[in-house]
């Protein structure tokens, strides 16, 4: 059931009525009702309260001058496109009723008309203003609605452009690093589906935040069959950045090819140790650690691959140090630490 809205989220009522004190009468019992309401008994105050933005119009019979219909049609010619404002017409029982409707139609095509006949009783009227005070709150949540999809689509727009710029750049240094359209394909549609991944997660945490035990779990649980872990992790949970989570996913994927091509992971018992941590200080520095233990014996590559340069260049970037890259013999080693602010997702 939804709630009813509270008195702060409902429009204000601008009474029109020059004569018999009508304006006060209207008034006083609008706000025994907890309605906020304006009187215009004078036609130079009609502009002023008009340029106050009036969720309804209440006007009597005797304010319908020319001057007044087009002050109040000048006001509704400025409304978005979402704004229709609605204008309660107190006529007289003896009134051409049809006649002054087809006039304020044509005038104030931009309103929600409606026509009451006095003598009305307070309550009818009341209830009459309260709905359209609903009516006006309702307009107030499709505008609400429309500027959040413009966002939206914006955000999206945004969104899009980064990620084929993300592919391009993939493709292009994936390109000149392999020797075959069959590398390419390959290693290609890996690079695809970490970032891929990473997507996952960040569309799975609601928002720019992502975890980053879900990032590192997407990106190596395709390695990690039942009953054998090839790729062991230990780190506390922390929420970062998705652009942070992107680098270090697709960081680990290229961490991860290798492996499988020339390290840990081309041997039966080799695995692989990604361990990081948090060092609480007074600016608290975040470590990263990658081991390949049990693989073959490692020698230095007389070139550095696509997979090395990109590591190298992309975990500097995102914790403004150059990782340590270290080519044991008894196993391949990458370690890189920086402020936890450099990654954070605040």
């Amino acid at each position: 059931m939804k709630a009813v809205p509270n008195e702060s989220e409902l429009d204000w009522v601008l009474v029109v009525a020059p004569f018999r004190k009508d304006a006060d009468y209207i008034a006083a019992f609008l706000r025994e009702q907890k309605i906020e309401v304006k009187a215009a008994k004078a036609d130079g105050e009609l502009a002023d309260n008009l340029s106050k933005s009036p969720g309804i119009i209440v006007i009597t019979h005797e304010a319908l001058s020319p001057d007044v219909v087009a002050k109040v049609a000048e006001h509704l010619s400025a409304q978005p496109g979402w704004s229709e404002v609605p204008i309660i017409i107190l006529l007289e029982r003896t009134a051409p009723i049809a006649r002054i409707r087809d006039q304020l139609q044509r005038a104030w095509s931009g309103s929600r008309l409606l026509f009451y006949t006095r003598p009305i009783t307070p309550l009818e009227l009341v209830n009459g203003i309260q709905s359209n005070l609903l009516v006006r709150l309702r307009q107030r949540e499709v505008r609400d609605s429309i500027e959040r999809e413009r966002e939206l689509r914006l955000e999206l727009n945004h969104r899009v452009k980064n990620i084929l710029a993300s592919v391009a750049s993939i493709f292009q240094m994936t390109r000149r690093g392999a020797a075959t359209v069959e590398d390419l394909a390959s290693d290609f549609t890996g690079r695809l589906q970490a970032l891929s991944n990473v997507h996952t997660a960040v569309f799975e945490a609601g928002g720019e935040d992502v975890s980053l035990s879900a990032v590192v779990d997407l990106t190596v649980s395709p390695y990690n069959s039942e009953g054998v872990s090839r790729i062991d992790v230990n780190g506390p949970d922390l929420v970062i950045s998705r652009e942070a989570g992107t680098t270090i996913a697709l960081c680990l994927h290229e961490l991860i090819t290798n492996a499988i091509k020339y390290g840990a992971l081309s041997q039966p018992d080799g695995h692989v140790e990604i361990v990081w941590a948090v060092a609480e200080t007074d600016c608290p520095e975040f470590s990263l650690n990658w081991a390949e233990v049990a693989g073959p014996a490692v020698r230095e590559p007389s070139r550095q691959g696509y997979g090395t340069r990109y590591v190298r260049s992309a975990l500097g970037s995102l914790f403004g140090t150059v990782p340590d890259i270290v080519f044991a013999p008894e196993g391949f080693r990458c370690s890189v630490s920086g402020p936890v602010a450099r990654i954070s997702a605040s």
